[in-house]
């Protein structure tokens, strides 16, 4: 049980990092056009955030990306050290990227130590090859979404606005886009705290499967993900809104100013364009990282201007740390489970 209790306090911490990790993804567009204070932007997406759950429970009615997560690693290999050491290092991995500004992805991270982990316990065997290949795959599919959206919503949306008077634009503008922020915290939530719930899931089962559920309390019983019970995405959910509103500053530079300076306007377009690929997503059940996503969003909005407005030496480094992050979370996992095998935590009770 302590052992359990260690994974779920993790998972939970793990999202409270991810929350202020990508706090800046939601929110940078918003601040660097001066639409909100830092302050009020992080209250009003970490709000957002917290719909999120609610939607998910009683609109979509699924949780199916933390279906998709939980699938990463086939059900005989995963342990609570396994899934402790993923944890470990997808922390360790998001403090670094958080602490040098770089905008990489908290759901690659986790799901790249959590196969990482699994390798290290039981060979390549351990993984679900097919699901983490849809999820590489989208590394590139989804910023690319995001900056097609990006590029049409933009043409569409100065087609649309180019007889306005630029200053009455502009303002309305920058209403708007207080409506387009909301829309992508949501899908951040929707998309982002339903991965750790993925993760919670599979240490519940894997627990269970370890002693007789029958004197374990209702609230901890599961064995399948698609029974997990409320508190785990109310939980879950409530951690990235916290973890929200403590900001993400050193990030939020990188995705509000150095990929491209943009207008309200522009602001609008590329936040609108993140949210419905988030959506998109949502409906695949696949997870991807909201990181990604808004960086192409952004992209595509600042080269409909100009393909010099974006500064690609800087987006050529963020390719760089979206292609490292899963193999350097696995075996930066795969050396964390190998420390908790030399130390016997894994014989914790």
């Amino acid at each position: 049980m302590t052992l359990l209790i260690i994974v779920i306090a993790l998972a939970i911490i793990f999202d409270f990092i991810n929350g202020f990790h990508d706090a800046a993804n939601s929110i940078a567009t918003v601040v660097s056009t001066k639409v909100l204070t830092p302050f009020q932007a992080v209250i009003w997406a970490a709000f957002f955030n917290f719909v999120a759950f609610f939607i998910a429970k009683y609109i979509i009615g699924d949780f199916g990306i933390a279906n998709t997560v939980a699938k990463t690693v086939l059900p005989a290999y995963i342990t609570l050290p396994v899934i402790l050491s993923g944890l470990t290092a997808a922390i360790i991995w998001n403090l670094i990227t958080w602490w040098f500004g770089i905008p990489s992805s908290s759901s690659h991270t986790l799901i790249g130590g959590f196969a990482g982990a699994a390798v290290a316990h039981s060979g390549f065997y351990a993984i679900h090859s097919g699901v983490i290949g849809i999820i590489a795959i989208f590394i590139v599919v989804a910023p690319l979404l995001g900056m097609i959206g990006g590029m049409f919503i933009s043409v569409l949306t100065l087609h649309i606005a180019q007889k306005a008077n630029p200053r009455a634009a502009e303002k309305y503008f920058r209403r708007f886009q207080l409506v387009s922020s909301a829309l992508l915290s949501i899908g951040h939530g929707l998309n982002d705290s339903q991965k750790v719930m993925g993760i919670i899931g599979v240490a519940l089962i894997a627990f269970n499967a370890s002693v007789d559920p029958e004197t374990l309390p209702h609230w901890l019983r599961l064995s399948d993900i698609h029974d997990i019970h409320d508190w785990v995405p109310f939980t879950c959910f409530t951690a990235i809104a916290i973890g929200t509103m403590s900001g993400g500053w050193k990030i939020m530079k990188t995705m509000g100013n150095k990929i491209t300076k943009i207008t309200a306007i522009e602001g609008f377009c590329a936040q609108t364009s993140g949210a419905l690929t988030l959506f998109l997503t949502e409906i695949l059940k696949v997870p991807v990282s909201t990181t990604h996503v808004i960086t192409g969003s952004i992209m595509g909005v600042g080269a409909v201007r100009r393909l010099s407005a974006v500064r690609w030496g800087v987006t050529i480094n963020l390719l760089w740390a979206w292609i490292l992050t899963i193999p350097v979370s696995a075996l930066l996992a795969a050396g964390v489970y190998f420390l908790v095998k030399l130390l016997g935590i894994d014989q914790i009770a």
